[in-house]
């Protein structure tokens, strides 16, 4: 995943306990469900298909994050693409490619381009912080769903906001489960979504454990995110972090 697998993952990780609906809003609603996945640390091992009409490729990966700023991402099978990877630090993010032994930074003009040729944009998967600080947010309708309280969020981008899309809404329960994420383009016409699936216990924590990142019109197109494991709070120094454990896994 995301800078969400790793930033959806993005596509696309910690707050828990009782829900106060007066107590929250939209913006803090968002910042919950991004934390709840994330953790202040994790390790998880994901398996990413990517699935067009004519064929379907399975990679699968390990993923490490810390806070919502720093995650890397290492592709463990199948063996011709063992050891390519993606890290984030801050705004900043790389790809490595065993192949050719090089380290690549994405520059910002690449922000809407494919990652790793899934569905997830490298913009998807940057900063998962940029949805809480570069959008303003707001409530559009509440829903019932045996028992659970669901937020239906419209999230406007701020004027001067360097981001790709003209407005996104996101569908969130009440614990903190996100359950469906629409992009829009700058016409307002939604562009591709992101609906998460299966959700079970892992720990005292709840999640979805399968995602999949759709474009509208499409139908036979698609990429989808299925959690195998996860843990969180462990400990990963800087080191864990670098360049340097991009290129050289040291764990």
């Amino acid at each position: 995943m995301t800078k969400s697998i790793i930033k959806q993952f993005s596509f696309i990780l910690l707050l828990t306990g009782s829900f106060n609906a007066g107590a929250e809003d939209a913006r803090q609603l968002i910042k919950n469900a991004i934390d709840h996945f994330r953790g202040l640390s994790s390790y998880s091992e994901v398996s990413m298909v990517i699935h067009r009409p004519d064929w379907e490729r399975t990679l699968d990966m390990k993923i490490w994050t810390r806070g919502l700023d720093r995650s890397l991402v290492r592709i463990t099978a199948p063996v011709k693409d063992r050891g390519n990877g993606s890290l984030l630090i801050d705004n900043d993010m790389w790809t490595y490619a065993p192949k050719i032994n090089r380290i690549i930074k994405i520059p910002a003009s690449m922000a809407n381009q494919s990652w790793m040729g899934s569905d997830f944009s490298n913009n998807d998967v940057a900063r998962a912080d940029d949805l809480i600080e570069k959008y303003n947010h707001r409530i559009l309708q509440t829903q019932q769903q045996q028992d659970i309280k669901i937020y239906v969020i419209e999230s406007i981008p701020h004027d001067d906001a360097p981001v790709v899309w003209g407005k996104e809404v996101i569908t969130v329960r009440e614990d903190y489960i996100l359950l469906r994420h629409e992009f829009f383009d700058q016409d307002n016409q939604l562009v591709k979504y992101l609906v998460a699936d299966d959700i079970k216990q892992f720990g005292d924590k709840k999640l979805a454990t399968v995602e999949r990142m759709q474009k509208v019109g499409v139908e036979n197109e698609w990429t989808e995110f299925r959690l195998n494991h996860i843990k969180f709070n462990i400990e990963l120094g800087e080191h864990a972090f670098s360049l340097s454990n991009l290129r050289n896994p040291r764990f």
